[in-house]
């Protein structure tokens, strides 16, 4: 019987993936743009970007206006997605080190950060491999040294790098191999496109290309068509905007390879992005700040879901989602129920397909980390020395509270009346606000969520923040 056992799992497994591909599970798909931020594309409302493609895959599905990322940098972004888990269970809170700016601004000690996904952590590409998927891993990766080693069948220039030297070759730190196209994010689209004609088994595509993460460095032939365009809204780099508006060239090209080999219909796509827009380079109006802080600027994402078979065309929904939820979903359309994991993301189709209109439940951001400011012509953070102080966000139904460690301060939003998050009102509604102070202390306990204390010597009371 020790020997039988093992041998009639593997025959069992196998059965059931041959008649998964019979019965024609979804092809899956995930877009996840970096540093794309919540209008910077022409389907949440920007005049200024234009994202034909994208603006046309929006309208075959549902389309969020609550869309959130999981944190407000990419690390820990990407690896809430890929875990689906809040990050006080993987605990990658940043990119770098958590004490980004100068100590004597620092009064805490923040909590020592994780660079590197734990193997320990079974993630979204491992269950559908283990499930009969193909998998694919293209762009950035940013979560250890290799995504081969997470469940990926293929790599396409992904790695721990955050962001490529050079968009153009040499690319330096982004390993690929050389084919038609120079330009980074086209060699990499040209390659998954070459996965997609040639994998003859249900896929899941990763593709998380570098754009529009810095360098800023322009795709030549488009930028006369924006540098003729009146800004709009803060939006008016014409450089950023080539880069966008390639993106959406590539995504137009695997949208028309999906339909060439007749998979479009069966494929589930997710797209979205892992934070903020950067400030400075492009802005969100009427949100406030950019990547890097917990104001809605830095979280909040376009994000739509498309699948022909079961998710109406031209759809939208105001639930908060975030991106820890594309796991649960995913799974659930792929029929995988095999698999026993601690997913704080929720399976989504209910609302997709349109028998729910509301999730009872709320969101939460951990960050016991410094982030340091940037030179912007109008700061939107808390203070000019940092976009993130250590603390804590909430956000229940409408209402969304801020928390810090330092000073216990904390913010109070009603997002239904003030989107840009002008209005604090604690002082007005110290009810609600300890309401959800409560909430966060018992999601504090039960995540194990680190909570920083200790002063840090080096400080310096510059008295330079309210």
């Amino acid at each position: 019987m020790k020997r039988i056992l093992p041998l009639l799992i593997v025959a069992l497994s196998y059965v059931s993936c041959i008649h998964k591909q019979e019965v024609g599970v979804p092809n899956i798909v995930v877009i996840n743009v970096d540093d794309l931020g919540w209008k910077d594309v022409g389907f949440m409302g920007s005049e200024y970007y234009e994202t034909p493609n994208l603006d046309y895959l929006a309208s075959q599905g549902m389309v969020f206006s609550n869309g959130y990322a999981s944190a407000s940098n990419c690390a820990p972004s990407r690896a809430s997605l890929m875990t689906g888990q809040w990050t006080p269970r993987h605990g990658i809170y940043t990119v770098s080190p958590s004490t980004r700016g100068r100590s004597e601004d620092r009064k805490l000690i923040p909590t020592k950060n994780t660079h590197t996904l734990a193997a320990e952590h079974k993630i979204l590409p491992e269950v559908l491999q283990e499930n009969g998927y193909a998998t694919c891993h293209a762009g950035k990766w940013h979560l250890s040294d290799n995504p081969l080693d997470h469940g990926f069948d293929l790599n396409i220039g992904g790695g721990h790098n955050g962001l490529p030297k050079s968009y153009r070759p040499p690319y330096k730190n982004v390993t690929l191999e050389k084919g038609k196209a120079e330009y980074l994010t086209d060699l990499i689209v040209e390659k998954a496109l070459i996965f997609i004609d040639t994998v003859q088994k249900p896929f899941y595509l990763n593709y998380a290309p570098y754009a529009v993460h810095v360098p800023i460095m322009p795709v030549d032939s488009i930028v006369p068509k924006y540098a003729k365009k009146s800004p709009w809204e803060g939006q008016g780099n014409a450089e950023y905007a080539s880069m966008v508006d390639n993106l959406d060239r590539n995504i137009g090209l695997l949208i028309d390879k999906l339909k060439e080999r007749d998979l479009l219909d069966n494929t589930l796509i997710v797209f979205t992005s892992d934070n903020g827009g950067l400030y400075g380079i492009t802005k969100q109006k009427p949100l406030r700040a950019g990547k890097g802080s917990y104001y809605e600027g830095g979280i909040r994402e376009p994000f739509f879901f498309v699948y022909k078979k079961r998710i109406q065309a031209q759809t939208t929904s105001d639930v908060p989602i975030t991106n820890m939820d594309i796991f649960p979903t995913v799974l659930a359309y792929a029929g995988i129920e095999n698999v026993v994991l601690e997913l704080d993301g929720q399976n989504l189709s209910s609302v997709l397909e349109g028998k729910t209109k509301t999730l009872e439940r709320s969101l939460f951001w951990h960050f016991p980390i410094y982030l340091q400011a940037y030179n912007v012509d109008d700061n939107e953070n808390r203070d000019p020395l940092f976009r993130t102080r250590p603390g804590s966000v909430i956000r229940k139904g409408d209402w969304k509270l801020h928390y810090y460690f330092e000073d216990n301060g904390m913010e109070l939003y009603d997002l239904s009346k003030d989107i840009g998050e002008t209005d604090n009102l604690v002082t007005t509604h110290p009810e609600k606000a300890n309401e959800l102070l409560g909430l966060l202390k018992t999601w504090w306990k039960e995540t194990n969520a680190p909570i920083p204390s200790e002063r840090n010597p080096e400080y310096k009371d510059r008295n330079s923040y309210n």
